[in-house]
């Protein structure tokens, strides 16, 4: 996608999904095709990598500075995740789970109000939470493709190609209106 159709499309985006980014206090990610491509390289060694996009990295830096907290929920486990996560300052990292709603629920309901949290995620066993959080969004290769009527938005970029940036810059724009207006 080149920058003039991002920037077009990140322009148009109904005021309603930016009205509940404005509310956004927790953001969750999913892993496998949201934070990366979905695919996973396994050596003669069996040790696992994954490839994760630069800039999504740089765009949870960014929303971290705005005072967001940031979590992963996924539904594998691998050290690479672990590595990344705490690389990029997640305050949670939740792996190997097996229902995400429940795990938002022992680890955020305290501190924050569903209203408040932002979920992406790409797969069936994801559509729990995405029902239940204030902006739930999913990317254009989600494994399940009727995720989008459970979505209130889904991103220009693919999972692992830029979709996490798309949901931080969603987010930096909503809470800076202000600042990116002028």
């Amino acid at each position: 996608m080149d920058y003039k159709k991002y920037s077009d499309y990140m322009n148009n985006i109904d005021q309603t999904i930016i009205n509940k980014a404005k509310n956004i206090k927790l953001l969750i990610l999913d892993v496998d095709g949201v934070m990366t491509d979905g695919g996973i390289i396994i050596s003669e060694t069996n040790s696992e990598s994954k490839k994760f996009f630069a800039q999504d990295g740089h765009g949870i830096m960014i929303i971290r500075e705005l005072g967001i907290e940031v979590a992963i929920i996924s539904g594998r486990y691998s050290k690479a995740v672990e590595h990344r996560g705490k690389e990029l300052g997640f305050t949670t990292i939740i792996q190997s789970s097996r229902n995400k709603l429940l795990d938002y629920e022992k680890n955020f309901s305290e501190k924050h109000a569903l209203k408040n949290v932002c979920f992406v995620g790409d797969d069936v066993v994801d559509i729990s939470l995405l029902k239940s959080v204030g902006l739930s969004i999913t990317v254009p290769n989600a494994n399940y493709n009727g995720l989008s009527k459970y979505s209130d938005w889904m991103t220009p970029r693919k999972g692992g190609n830029g979709a996490v940036r798309d949901v931080c810059d969603l987010i930096y724009l909503a809470q800076n209106k202000n600042e990116t207006s002028q």
